[in-house]
């Protein structure tokens, strides 16, 4: 593979991520901000004449105010995981496997710090791996050995949408494969350690 060609995609995979949020930010925290704004209109104007129905209403602007807030949570996670520098990556990868609901195994070595590059790479590699799973358990194991990272993820359904993560990784100077084998889908990989 051409170094011009890892790089387009590279690029475009940038533009791709960048469209998802756009999407998740107009479908879901922009459509809870709209329903909220509706809903304060209708208890004003029921403040006036239906004391009652304001109280339904107040339920429903808690819900949507909620929604909004969880919504915007997630995508901030996406775009730079605070849990990184508060917890580690293993406490990272463990947040994500419980947002996606899985049921999760995850293997780090304790107290291990990692260039964020090569531990966003490795996050974005178990999001993928998590995305649209419908099992309930995925295993992730990370491992240092003479200044490589390795690492290896395995379900029996991980998404399937890892081109533009191979391209990262190999932009680091690492190397990422996915099999299939039988009960399941392996990735293997590893990164340079940068400290």
């Amino acid at each position: 593979m051409s170094s011009r060609n890892q790089q387009e995609r590279l690029v475009l995979a940038a533009d791709a991520d960048r469209r998802t949020i756009e999407r998740e930010l107009h479908g879901g925290v922009f459509q809870y901000l709209v329903a909220l704004a509706t809903t304060v209109q209708l208890a004003r104007r029921a403040a006036e004449s239906e004391p009652d129905a304001v109280n339904a209403l107040l339920d429903d602007i808690e819900r949507d105010v909620r929604r909004a807030l969880d919504e915007t949570a997630l995508l901030a996670q996406r775009i730079y995981p605070a849990t990184l520098e508060l917890g580690g990556l293993a406490a990272l990868l463990r947040s994500a496997a419980v947002q996606a609901g899985v049921a999760a195994k995850v293997d780090v070595s304790a107290g291990s710090d990692y260039a964020l590059e090569t531990a966003m790479t490795l996050y974005l590699c178990w999001l993928a791996a998590l995305t649209g799973t419908k099992q309930r358990q995925v295993t992730i194991g990370v491992r240092e050995a003479d200044d490589t990272l390795t690492f290896e993820i395995a379900g029996e359904d991980l998404g399937t949408d890892f081109e533009a993560l191979q391209d990262r990784v190999e932009a680091l100077g690492g190397s990422l494969a996915i099999e299939s084998e039988p009960g399941g889908i392996r990735l293997s990989g590893s990164l340079p350690l940068r400290k």
